[in-house]
């Protein structure tokens, strides 16, 4: 489980980022983090791992303090939280194999990461991975030939071969066309369920959230207004995060696409 106590984040300016947040996401709970740009979400992400560092307040995984750790105590730490960004940070000139395999630098020592020699076990995993997201057949090939979707896949697999046990996810969908963003959203929802993993996934797309996520938290200027499932997602509560506007709209369109998903499922 993680747990976020009282957290803020000021800057120098005097601007907070995060004021007083208190959190808690279960093993196996995908959370979809919304609100307003600015309003906190890649922050709160990057503080859980210490990207950021928080300015007051602690943070547990499990039973371990993350907010306490000395720089190699966090490194260790950082073992058990896989990330995945928005922009992929996938290395251009590696292969698709060479960059999920990156995923283990933390566990291999310097001079088997510098030659790029992998245990066995290592590799087998990497191509398991990548099977099961559809890229088995692309190993060989440069990250700098794959579409967003596919760059998007191996980040993913880079994530989950460092086997963790919290998934931190920012914007994974931000530069898809739709249809390639459901099947993300959808790829990794499957996976923390395979795999009993906890997710905190930063997105802008209300729909998206709401169609995949089984719990949605949503913050406005560092702060927690709403958290509960996707259909409590009422007008009010939209204009509460976002600010006014026709949200019926937004709402109708969820209930449009959640009946075209039921609709395919159907043989």
């Amino acid at each position: 489980m993680l747990r976020l106590v009282d957290l803020v984040k000021q800057y120098k300016t005097g601007d907070k980022a995060l004021k007083h947040v208190n959190l808690e996401v279960p093993n196996g709970q995908v959370m979809a983090l919304i609100g307003p740009s600015g309003a906190g979400k890649s922050t709160l992400i990057r503080c859980v791992n210490r990207l950021v560092e928080p300015t007051s307040g602690k943070i547990y995984l499990g039973d371990k303090e993350l907010t306490s750790l000395s720089q190699g105590a966090l490194r260790k730490a950082r073992r058990r939280m896989g990330m995945i960004f928005q922009e992929y940070a996938l290395v251009e000139r590696l292969t698709v194999m060479e960059n999920v395999l990156s995923g283990r630098l933390g566990y291999v020592p310097f001079w088997r990461s510098y030659f790029r020699k992998f245990p066995q076990s290592d590799i087998d995993e990497a191509f398991r991975l990548l099977a099961r997201v559809g890229l088995d057949h692309m190993v060989d090939k440069r990250a700098d030939e794959l579409s967003g979707g596919q760059r998007q896949r191996v980040g993913i697999c880079r994530a989950l071969i460092q086997n963790p046990e919290l998934l931190l996810v920012d914007e994974p969908t931000a530069s898809l066309d739709p249809k390639t963003s459901r099947q993300i959203m959808r790829l990794i929802c499957e996976l923390c369920k395979e795999r009993g993993l906890a997710a905190i996934i930063n997105i802008h797309d209300v729909l998206l959230a709401q169609m995949f996520a089984e719990r949605i938290v949503g913050l406005q200027l560092g702060e927690i207004v709403y958290d509960g499932p996707p259909d409590g997602l009422s007008p009010d509560v939209l204009t509460q995060i976002y600010g006014e506007e026709d949200w019926e709209a937004t709402i109708a369109k969820v209930e449009d696409e959640d009946d075209e998903d039921e609709e395919a499922a159907v043989p």
